[in-house]
């Protein structure tokens, strides 16, 4: 447990320390690829989890695309919107609103798999965020919740601008080479493609990315008309692969940035203005203790305090054994003493009293004879 926050540099320090080490650890798994934090848990290796999601929206979003190349009703639609975008004018001009009509019923129609996969994104990164924050704050629950709920507003607001920018509905500009490449490529079956057409004997034409496509229904309009249909068409054809390109890697490398500078510099700004918020109670309710903790702190401390009597009590038992032992060890050593010598001084004086009989006495004055 962590200690009790006693005054306002104590709590600012506390903060800021908070701070930093989520910042550092959201910066490890976030944008470093690193999990040493969380080996086990396949959840928290976000560079892993983001890459993944990001190959499965690239996938559907081209799945989407390729569903929508058809060869039936070749240059119908087209017919429909030169005719609704007509003006009084020279004739042979091709509008630009047509393209642009044309351009956002393309984007709306696959607008929603970007859409799902950014919510889906930021749900992951407001998951790592929550639980990074939450980990962090855990020893001040007074502040855990402003914590969190800045993470929430923080992500909350990075996704709906990713949401926004995926929304490609007016603007038809790209300085993509490959733009003209493949718009030149197309372009370039007009001349047989008008051939087939003038044909009556012929039905289908093979083209490029459409495969065989009919051509009798054609035969009805004005030769300038199917000129401008087939024109659009393939324009917005090529264009449409611009933007397919740019709606993955274009977004991918939003997410990046905007998770970057989540992590780097708007979590800060977050948290700090939802704790700063006087009807939060600021700073200062890290200073108050949730009954809860201040009951664990009031038993600790009564623990803490009988551990140190206790120690007390224990050192004077064991400075009384130290001192006991060595009473006995000296009374030890007299009784092995005693039990060495005692049977010496026995044998000496019982043979003391023996030599002092008269008759022994005259046996050992007796001379001996060599």
């Amino acid at each position: 447990m962590t200690s009790n926050l006693s005054s306002m540099s104590d709590a600012v320090t506390a903060f800021m320390s908070i701070l930093e080490s989520s910042k550092e650890s959201l910066k490890k798994i976030l944008e470093r690829g690193e999990f040493d934090e969380y080996p086990e848990d396949v959840h928290m290796h976000c560079m892993a989890r983001m890459a993944e999601m990001l190959d499965e929206y690239s996938k559907e979003i081209q799945s989407k695309s390729d569903k929508k190349i058809t060869a039936d009703n070749f240059l119908m639609h087209e017919f429909q919107v030169l005719l609704e975008t007509r003006g009084i004018g020279l004739p042979n001009f091709l509008p630009r609103s047509a393209f642009l009509i044309l351009l956002q019923k393309n984007v709306r129609e696959v607008s929603e798999t970007p859409v799902i996969f950014v919510k889906k994104f930021w749900k992951y990164v407001e998951d790592v965020f929550v639980r990074v924050l939450k980990e962090h704050s855990v020893s001040y629950p007074q502040l855990q919740s402003s914590a969190i709920r800045a993470g929430r507003n923080l992500i909350s607001m990075m996704k709906d601008k990713s949401v926004d920018r995926v929304k490609e509905k007016v603007a038809d500009y790209t300085c993509n080479l490959d733009y003209m490449s493949t718009l030149n490529s197309l372009m370039g079956h007009q001349e047989n493609f008008t051939k087939v057409l003038n044909d009556k004997s012929k039905s289908k034409i093979g083209l490029p990315i459409f495969g065989d496509v009919e051509v009798v229904h054609l035969r009805k309009y004005l030769p300038v008309m199917v000129q401008q249909a087939f024109d659009l068409k393939m324009r917005l054809t090529a264009y449409w692969k611009i933007v397919l390109l740019r709606l993955v890697d274009s977004l991918a490398l939003h997410l990046v940035f905007s998770v970057q500078n989540s992590v780097n510099k708007d979590m800060e700004v977050e948290i700090v203005k939802e704790l700063m918020n006087p009807h939060n109670g600021g700073i200062e309710r890290m200073l108050e203790e949730s009954p809860k903790i201040a009951a664990r702190r009031e038993k600790l401390n009564k623990s803490i305090k009988l551990l140190t009597v206790s120690k007390e009590e224990v050192s004077k038992i064991m400075d009384r054994i130290a001192a006991d032992g060595v009473v006995l060890l000296k009374f030890s050593m007299f009784f092995v003493n005693c039990m060495f010598w005692l049977p010496w001084c026995v044998w000496s004086g019982l043979l003391f009293s023996f030599c002092e009989r008269p008759v022994v006495k005259s046996i050992i004055s007796f001379p001996v004879l060599v």
